[in-house]
């Protein structure tokens, strides 16, 4: 295991250099980041010419990428153009997307699993068919439609919650909001629970523990949950980075300040130090995801083996 985990950190480093290139480059053809920082009126050439310099713009962008990334590594993610430093917008966005996720990832483990788990076992009754057609509408129905009318219902209607969340972002605050970001990424966990648990229910090892006379409730937790959740931890793992970079939807419609407010705005004033170094911190939670989920087979499925 642990040669495993030391290989798959090496592997890690290619892939995390290509990805944060892929991105400083795309950033960088956005557009020229000096006329976002001038506003509506044109910067005079002397100006742009110093800020160029200020922020090492006027390097090639090869050598912007290897200044970045040796910067990086001493832990310093540049300057946003208002002169904040970027790990300072980090240390105030990232708690709030944090508790946001783990709101949006408890969703999609509790109500998204305990659906699966359901239908499965009921697969062809009118409980699995009214659940398949509900998650269809809720994957149909984009999040920013589901948040806003949440947020009229629940806010502006019956005054359930804040329409807006404060600047604490508590876990309550962050029920509906997770709600809303979870709400695709729980459908299709619902149904991928709902077709490995049908499938391994006809398998030999589930046929063996029945006649052995376990009971019912050992039988679906020891045996056919624990290997049918495979492919859903799979996607849960995928999912943290996924729905901690699209929640700019979410946390522009009931205005969340976290990641997603921060890259909406960096995008909005083409603030390259800004959405650089945040993307670079969501690589990260990819990659590190995905190490874990691929440990945590090891945990769920005996048979799996890591040399």
């Amino acid at each position: 295991m642990g040669r495993y985990v030391i290989r798959r950190l090496l592997q890690m480093i290619p892939v995390f250099i290509g990805a944060t290139l892929l991105i400083f480059l795309m950033v960088n053809v956005m557009g020229d980041p000096i006329a976002g920082l001038c506003g509506d009126k044109q910067c005079d050439p002397a100006t742009a010419a110093q800020l160029r310099k200020e922020f090492g713009l006027d390097k090639p962008v090869w050598q912007q990428y290897l200044t970045y990334l040796g910067h990086i590594f001493t832990g310093d993610f540049g300057t946003a153009f208002n002169g904040q430093p970027v790990t300072e917008l980090m240390a105030s966005a990232f708690p709030v997307t944090i508790r946001l996720t783990i709101v949006a990832i408890l969703f999609e483990i509790v109500i998204g699993i305990t659906l699966g788990v359901i239908t499965g076992l009921r697969r062809g009754r009118p409980v699995d068919t009214g659940v398949l057609l509900l998650t269809l509408v809720v994957i149909s129905v984009p999040i920013f439609v589901t948040g806003l009318l949440l947020q009229l219902v629940l806010g502006v209607k019956w005054h359930w919650i804040d329409p807006s969340v404060s600047g604490d972002a508590t876990f309550g605050e962050l029920i509906v909001p997770g709600l809303v970001l979870a709400s695709v990424s729980l459908a299709y966990v619902t149904r991928l629970t709902r077709t490995s648990i049908a499938e391994n229910k006809r398998s030999d090892y589930v046929r063996t523990a029945i006649a052995k006379g376990l009971p019912r409730r050992r039988v679906i937790t020891k045996h056919l949950l624990r290997n049918s959740l495979i492919p859903v931890v799979t996607f849960i793992g995928t999912d943290i980075g996924a729905l901690m970079g699209g929640a700019i939807v979410t946390e522009r419609i009931f205005n969340i300040h976290g990641v997603g407010f921060q890259l909406y705005q960096g995008i909005l004033r083409q603030n390259t130090q800004t959405v650089v170094g945040f993307v670079t911190i969501l690589v990260l939670v990819f990659l590190v995801a995905n190490l874990l989920v691929d440990l945590l087979y090891a945990v769920l499925d005996p048979r799996i083996r890591y040399a």
